[in-house]
């Protein structure tokens, strides 16, 4: 009999503990299993298994309390290894998440510790040979030939090169079929090693992180340095140990690109690890990483978990990036769990940015990370940055959404048959309406958040809970028939209006909109590298990390817009989205140019940005950051509390305030704006001691009965708008 100590599906402070059971089946660690809970079946994880003579009856007089035996045992194998059993220990006690959240963070949908629909692992048809003497025609002796010279192979892979002898040679005993989960199809191509010459920055570089035994590497180099370059090299070192090597990307849409160069470079398989992937694709990539078949893996935020054997080389492209923080619980920062990994491999992490967060920075100024420069471009050319003053240029009867300057750029870049990129960081067609009577706003009815006009499917739409609807024909506040104004414009409408000043001009449009369907990101970045557009526009996923030899000019819309937002990071997000933006201009052979079309053209922030000069920027923003006591200087602490009950949430986050005392400071209770028909109301810690503030956290939710339903906690938060 195996004694099991196992956690539950049920991702509630109450329940976060381990469970015990028996089973008389072989089960290991890691692995999932079927266990009645009251009058329900749920999934868990066994978390340890103690074997014993005992039977049951013996086992529950010495435990002194009754046992119920699980009712299957769903893996033969562990699905989580040691090392991530040790991580989500980690992520429980860092993030104050419950245990079994952070193991469901780490799977694919497929196998995720959950009970509901959709987790049929998808199985196919293999063949091999049976060992049974028949006669074959040549033909079918070819074929019976090839799946010798195979061991086994997939039936549809036998089916493709000899049609009509894979049912036959079946029919007639020579092979038999059995079935094998679904796997991903390993892509094999011809290696292209790297023929170009490394900028004395790039050798600077490796030689700094080959002759050190640091564990963590900052580099700050400029757009255009040849980072990705560092990366490779350093990813080829690794591979010829033996070792595996995961490169992590912020945005889906980045993914292409670095999976391009990867697979060129190396020639060798590799995983693809991102959400753009449905939940078969990721079980598969998941278990090509697990059986040892991908040494290269290329993915966004979740990749950080896949499960390694022996990684050598963990690489965190543009880690100043908002994407790498998982906002629902647990709400860890992938930059931690990569640190917390190449600790436990003994492998280097190497952290990449022009423009590194502000917590980055300081942590290599003060060594804890080891700080790499790479200051100039592989061409040595920087874009020249035009600033446009938009409030002056509208003064003058200028468009509000293409200033004269801008227009003549592209106009001057169309007729070299040049690209550009136009970046505007909103989408739909106008970002919302008002009645002409009495000004009411258009609001979505379940949230507090203005709609947005999308003048192509001629509906409103929430971009926050995806609420959707057709424009009304009276105001349903005064009743009045006499219409919307419309304020504010988004990708949608920049689109038209680029048509209509370059009659015949062909654009791409990269937004949530347009990359809805599966592979839409690469789709629409590959045609713009054929030269199938003169013009890409999008939003923030357009702004970082592309490499498109062929675009001269950039020309950033409204590109001050983030310094309207309350959070205490406003200015760190505008300059790193102007300062990435106008990076992806002229990393060609010809010089570039960069047009920033902002409201407040002497802030620091767009000032900083224009002449591409972090360091200024970071000298300014550090001195904010220390008057107003915002991290890096302090931690911070959220605590936010939803649900559809206001008085409750009231109610609640009182508690909170009252309840969790310690030395450090309580900001709140501040009242959020209503999301997808939920109240919220937060409060926020903010102290020099984040060990203390954790503790005092739990100390209070564990003083407390029940459990404080809708409560999301997030350390370290990235926004608090």
């Amino acid at each position: 009999m195996k004694i099991l100590q196992v956690w539950i599906e049920h991702p509630v402070r109450s329940l976060d503990k381990t469970f015990t059971y028996l089973s008389e089946e072989e089960v290991f660690p890691g692995c999932r299993v079927e266990v009645p809970f009251g009058a329900k079946t749920l999934v868990g994880f066994v978390d340890q298994v103690e074997n014993t003579d005992e039977n049951q009856a013996q086992i529950e007089a010495r435990l002194g309390f009754k046992v119920k035996k699980v009712l299957s045992v769903m893996d033969k194998r562990p699905l989580i290894t040691e090392e991530l059993r040790q991580l989500a220990q980690y992520m429980h006690d860092t993030t104050l998440s419950v245990m079994i959240a952070c193991y469901q963070a780490m799977l694919p949908a497929k196998v995720k510790p959950a009970s509901g629909k959709d987790k049929k692992i998808l199985m196919e048809k293999w063949v091999k040979v049976s060992g049974q003497s028949v006669s074959l025609t040549p033909k079918q002796a070819q074929a019976y030939a090839f799946v010798i010279a195979h061991q086994q192979v997939r039936y549809s892979e036998l089916r493709a090169s000899f049609p009509s002898q894979a049912k036959s040679l079946l029919d007639k005993g020579a092979l038999v079929s059995f079935e094998m989960e679904k796997s991903a199809d390993n892509k094999i191509q011809k290696p292209v090693p790297f023929a170009g010459t490394l900028s004395d920055d790039q050798k600077n570089a490796l030689k700094e992180i080959n002759d050190s035994e640091d564990p963590v590497y900052l580099i700050r180099g400029v757009t255009g340095s040849g980072k990705t370059e560092v990366y490779l090299h350093l990813a080829q070192d690794a591979l010829e140990k033996g070792k595996q090597v995961l490169i992590l990307v912020p945005e889906i849409s980045l993914t292409p690109q670095m999976i391009n160069r990867v697979s060129a470079r190396f020639g060798k398989d590799l995983a693809i690890y991102h959400s753009g992937l449905n939940n078969q694709e990721k079980y598969e990539q998941y278990r090509k990483v697990m059986k040892g078949e991908a040494k290269i893996v290329v993915g966004t935020r979740s990749a950080v978990f896949l499960p390694f054997y022996d990684l050598g080389l963990i690489v965190m492209d543009e880690e100043h990036d908002s994407s790498y923080k998982q906002e629902n619980q647990p709400c860890y920062h992938c930059r931690d769990i990569a640190i917390w990994r190449g600790r436990y491999h003994h492998c280097k992490v190497i952290l990449g940015s022009a423009t590194p967060s502000l917590e980055s920075y300081a942590r290599g100024m003060k060594n804890v990370y080891h700080l790499i420069l790479m200051k100039h471009r592989i061409n040595d050319s920087l874009p020249q940055v035009t600033i446009v003053n938009m409030a002056e240029s509208m003064r003058h009867n200028g468009s509000y959404i293409l200033s004269e300057e801008l227009k003549a750029k592209i106009h001057d870049r169309l007729q070299k048959k040049e690209q550009v990129i136009l970046l505007l960081n909103r989408r739909g067609y106008h970002t919302q309406l008002r009645c002409r009577s009495c000004g009411t706003t258009l609001l979505c009815p379940h949230c507090d958040i203005a709609l947005s006009w999308h003048n192509d499917v001629r509906k409103l739409r929430c971009h926050t809970c995806g609420y959707e609807s057709y424009l009304p024909k009276v105001c349903p506040k005064c009743g009045s028939n006499k219409g919307f104004a419309s304020f504010g414009f988004g990708t949608e409408k920049l689109e038209q209006e680029v048509q209509t000043c370059f009659p015949g001009v062909k654009t791409l449009r990269m937004d949530a909109d347009t990359t809805t369907k599966k592979d839409a990101h690469a789709k629409i970045l590959e045609a713009f590298g054929k030269g199938e557009a003169d013009i890409l526009l999008g939003t923030q996923m357009i702004a970082k990390g592309l490499d498109y030899p062929h675009v001269t000019l950039v020309g950033v819309i409204n590109g001050d817009a983030g310094l309207a937002r309350t959070d205490f990071r406003s200015c760190e997000t505008t300059f790193q989205l102007l300062m990435q933006a106008g990076g992806r201009s002229g990393r060609g052979e010809n010089a570039g140019e960069v047009v920033y079309q902002v409201y407040d053209p002497d802030h620091y922030a767009v000032q900083c940005a224009a002449a591409q000069d972090y360091e200024t920027f970071f000298r300014y923003e550090m001195q904010f950051r220390h008057l107003g006591k915002y991290p890096p200087y302090t931690y911070l602490i959220a605590l936010t509390v939803s649900d559809s009950d206001q008085r409750y949430v009231e109610r609640t986050a009182d508690a909170l305030k009252k309840g969790i005392q310690g030395n450090f400071k309580t900001i709140g209770v501040i009242s959020l704006l209503k999301l997808q028909d939920l109240y919220r109301s937060r409060i926020v810690l903010k102290g020099t001691n984040l060990d203390d503030m954790r503790q005092a956290v739990l100390t209070f939710m564990h003083s407390t009965k029940p459990d404080m339903k809708g409560l999301r906690i997030d350390v370290n938060p990235m926004v608090l708008d």
